[in-house]
This record gives C-alpha cells, structure tokens and sequence, in this order.
C-alpha cells in the first residue's frame, strides 16, 4: 500500500480531513469573539489533530503502530463532530454541510483501517 516516495499528502483520506479543517477554521471565524478561547479553539484543535493524526501515522511502520495514531484520528473526529452539534445548537452556524464532511471521512478512515488490519505490513 506504501512505497518509498508514497506521501500522506496523497491519502484522499488526508485531503478530505484537511478541507474539513481548512472549512472549520474559515467557519470559526464568524463566531463570536467571547468564543476564541472556548469553542472556536476546541473545534480547531480537533480537527487539525484528525488529519495530523492521519499523516502521523502513515509515517509509522508497522499495522499496530500506524492504527494507533489512526484511533486517535477517530476520537478527534468524534469530538469534533459533537462540537459540530454544539455549535448548531447554540445558532452559530447550520453545521449540516461540515457534519456530512465528517461522516465522509469517518467512513473512509474506518476504510482505510480495515485495509490496513486486514493486510498488516
């Protein structure tokens, strides 16, 4: 699945996790300023940890190690998707959009962990 020159930047599982961030941070920004150190810095935090989590462990050798920095991805994603829900409910934002990204990514990530699993290197 990896070879020598393969970058985590090639991962359609990375690039949906990294729009996803990118979208977040230009969404966070019409929150309100009493939100900077709450909730706008909670969500960013997360999701950059989802894909950086993604790249950190596609660096790693061996299934083990890389599915542990691919569960942490998973627990972000949880994460965020609950401040999703957060910041719909407080009328921040209609988060319907961003909450359909991150099934998406949910959906290939659990993907990509069953491949990697199912054929350890």
């Amino acid at each position: 699945m990896e070879t020598k020159n393969y970058s985590f930047e090639k991962l359609i599982v990375w690039q949906k996790a990294h729009s996803l961030v990118l979208n977040i941070y230009k969404m966070t920004q019409q929150f309100p300023k009493d939100e900077i150190y709450g909730l706008t810095s909670q969500i960013r935090r997360a999701s950059v940890s989802i894909a950086a989590n993604i790249a950190e462990g596609f660096g790693r050798r061996g299934a083990k190690d890389k599915l542990r920095f691919y569960n942490i991805s998973k627990a972000s994603l949880n994460e965020v998707r609950y401040f999703l829900i957060l910041t719909k409910d407080l009328k921040y934002y209609n988060t319907d959009t961003l909450l359909m990204d991150i099934e998406e990514v949910d959906k290939m990530l659990f993907s990509y962990m069953k491949s990697i699993s199912d054929n350890p290197l």
